[in-house]
């Protein structure tokens, strides 16, 4: 798991089945645009005008989070997936983005065998433990 993992709206890429799955593999948020998904590609968050100038990395640097669009990502994560990008957003702002990592990566660790729990599908990748 590395900073670079972490998306501008909070969400961890590092355990998002996109980037886990081995068959057209997302690179992450941050990542150059060749082979993302056409959802990545039109993320509204992702492609926000706070993000455009590079001044902002983080939505929680906005005059306006969280926006509406943020808010409904993180309800929509919050009710099916246990995760909430608002709350990463702040543990960031808070504690720095390298603690917030570290936390990730314990986080998210499989007890069996340490590989990464995937949000989504709620097992883990390499082993499949739930």
């Amino acid at each position: 798991m590395r900073t670079e993992l972490i998306a501008p709206c909070g969400m961890n890429c590092g355990i998002c089945m996109a980037y886990l799955r081995q068959k057209n593999k997302c690179p992450g948020c941050r990542a150059p645009d060749v082979d993302k998904a056409v959802s990545v590609l039109r993320c509204r968050i992702k492609n926000c005008a706070a993000f455009q100038n590079g001044k902002a990395k983080y939505c929680f640097e906005c005059d306006g989070f969280p926006c509406g669009v943020l808010k409904h990502l993180d309800k929509r994560y919050r009710t099916r997936y246990g995760m909430s990008m608002i709350e990463n957003l702040d543990n960031i702002k808070k504690r720095g983005i390298r603690r917030f990592v570290r936390s990730e990566k314990v986080r998210w660790a499989c007890t069996a065998c340490g590989g990464t729990i995937c949000v989504h599908k709620g097992y883990c990748y390499t082993c499949g433990k739930s």
